[in-house]
């Protein structure tokens, strides 16, 4: 149970600070959160990757096994909808024995194996998910009895379990639904969580109502109003008046003291960063050659830039992995700011006045600050950063489609090397590929020791496969790692978790069935 009172959390450590001008209001126990968000993209968890649907799938969902609440670190994963599992002496089989009557929202009956089967083989299928190539050393899933499903893997898979988690393409969904619904699933959809889709307002709201017959208890909170606000102003006048009981926060220094001085609010600053990079294009002009990208990369100075975002809540990377991930490895990125080698490169690569780069950048407030920073450091250094700030939707259309020389962009995933360097920097999944998923920086260098790591049993040997992809990936400057950003959420301190929050994986608060409003 989490305590509440005058207090900023940061990642679990108590601060001084409380807010809250006006009282929130205590008419009933349904939970009003504010989302920074100009609508929801998907509910249909093989697909939602952006940070306002993550929150809400993580509500819907269970995976085999779960991050405890306010948790995220791997090493503590407990059973879900598994109660228990064995595994072969060599790790590549393993069977998973299912809680006996877990029931999925309305009318969709109760889990079974074919709902863990179907849902794993979505997952791993790239016409249904997002998350594909994170599943390809899954041979055969398979259901030996109602409650009981064997995986058996082609080799060794890196995090493994935590592939089966509540997270990304580990959630189990109804078969009977899923194919009931088809391409509409994602706006339909149906879990066996602690909260029941009912209903979406395009761009105003989102309803969920709370699953009576929830295998862990009746939540005590009988529903989420979840509301698109994407103003943060908005967000922030609607939770000082108590419209609002959580609202998502903005990730400044500036923004968290000044809220930390208010009164009945608390401040939850927590893990995982969702990790800012700036991928660059190899493959378009002058950013195809090797010294205008080390000349960009020395032209940013990122002590300022963590300067500016706050040391408490952007942490600063030393690798094209995020910090912290099992794997990262910091020696081999060793280009820091020298504007004076910037423009000798440029010179060299036939720039002597300088270049121009065009990037589409996100109107978004974690992102258009930034990059307006940035673009200043590069200017000074005779680079001129040619800016299209468009909306956020807009901005996740363009730079899929190949249109930015550079993509500032962040993300956090689960937290093993092999998660990024999949997702990012093998060549498979460059833009345009039919295996591409999220890729921006077009690098195909480090392809072999990738997946040696995968395959790779001794995990001395794994570390040493992972590093060489990082130094050639650095090598090559297929991007220029940045900061951590961590998550941000305002709550008055009449919403009690029930745990307490030190992270969270789907990058909102979990609402659990302790979840509660309590009185002031």
């Amino acid at each position: 149970m989490t305590t509440t009172g005058k207090r900023l959390i940061l990642g679990g450590t108590l601060l001084a600070g409380m807010a809250l001008a006006a009282p929130a209001l205590a008419q009933d126990q349904v939970l009003r959160v504010g989302i920074n968000a100009p609508d929801i993209t998907t509910l249909d968890p093989h697909r939602a990757s952006a940070t306002g649907d993550k929150g809400a799938v993580g509500w819907i969902y269970n995976g085999l096994l779960r991050f405890p609440p306010g948790n995220a670190d791997p090493g503590a994963l407990e059973p879900d909808l598994a109660e228990s599992w064995t595994t072969s002496d060599d790790g590549l089989e393993w069977v998973f024995t299912l809680r006996e009557g877990v029931a999925f929202h309305g009318d969709w009956g109760v889990l079974t194996a074919e709902d863990v089967v179907y849902s794993l083989e979505r997952a791993k299928d790239p016409e249904r998910s997002s998350f594909a190539a994170a599943y390809a050393g899954f041979q055969t899933i398979e259901a030996l009895d109602p409650r009981t499903v064997r995986i058996v893997l082609a080799h060794p898979v890196p995090g493994f379990l935590g592939l089966l988690s509540n997270y990304h393409g580990g959630h189990i969904v109804s078969k009977a639904a899923a194919e009931a619904a088809g391409a509409d699933f994602g706006k339909q959809p149906v879990g066996t969580g602690p909260f029941a889709f009912v209903s979406h307002q395009t761009q105003q709201s989102v309803t969920f109502a709370r699953h009576d017959g929830y295998f862990r208890g009746t939540p005590k909170i009988t529903g989420i109003d979840y509301r698109l606000i994407q103003a943060d102003a908005s967000r922030e006048l609607a939770f000082t008046s108590g419209e609002l009981d959580l609202i998502y926060g903005k990730r400044e220094q500036r923004w968290i003291d000044r809220w930390a001085r208010e009164a009945n609010v608390v401040v939850d600053v927590f893990w995982p960063a969702e990790f800012r990079t700036l991928h660059l294009n190899t493959r378009q002009a002058p950013l195809d050659d090797r010294r205008v990208r080390e000349a960009v990369a020395r032209a940013i100075n990122i002590d300022e830039i963590v300067a500016f975002v706050g040391a408490d809540v952007a942490p600063k990377g030393c690798s094209v992995i995020p910090s912290g991930y099992l794997g990262e490895e910091c020696s081999a990125w060793v280009y820091g700011y020298d504007p004076a080698a910037v423009k000798k490169l440029l010179a060299e690569a036939g720039h002597p006045d300088g270049i121009t780069i065009k990037q589409v950048v996100s109107s978004n407030n974690a992102q258009l600050p930034i990059m307006e920073v940035i673009q200043a450091q590069l200017a000074a250094s005779g680079i001129k950063l040619d800016l299209q700030v468009v909306d956020h939707p807009t901005y996740h259309d363009l730079i899929r489609k190949d249109l930015s020389g550079m993509v500032f962009y962040g993300s956090a995933r689960f937290p093993i090397a092999d998660s990024y360097l999949t997702e990012y920097y093998h060549s498979d999944a460059i833009v345009g590929k039919p295996t591409a998923i999220t890729n921006f920086s077009h690098c195909d260098v480090a392809d072999a020791a990738i997946e040696a790591a995968r395959v790779n049993t001794d995990p001395q040997g794994q570390l040493a496969d992972w590093a060489e992809a990082q130094r050639l990936i650095h090598e090559e400057i297929c991007a220029v790692p940045l900061f951590n950003l961590r998550q941000v959420w305002l709550r008055s301190d009449r919403l009690d978790y029930g745990y307490d929050l030190v992270g969270a994986m789907n990058l909102a608060p979990p609402i659990t069935e302790l979840t509660e409003l309590t009185a002031r």
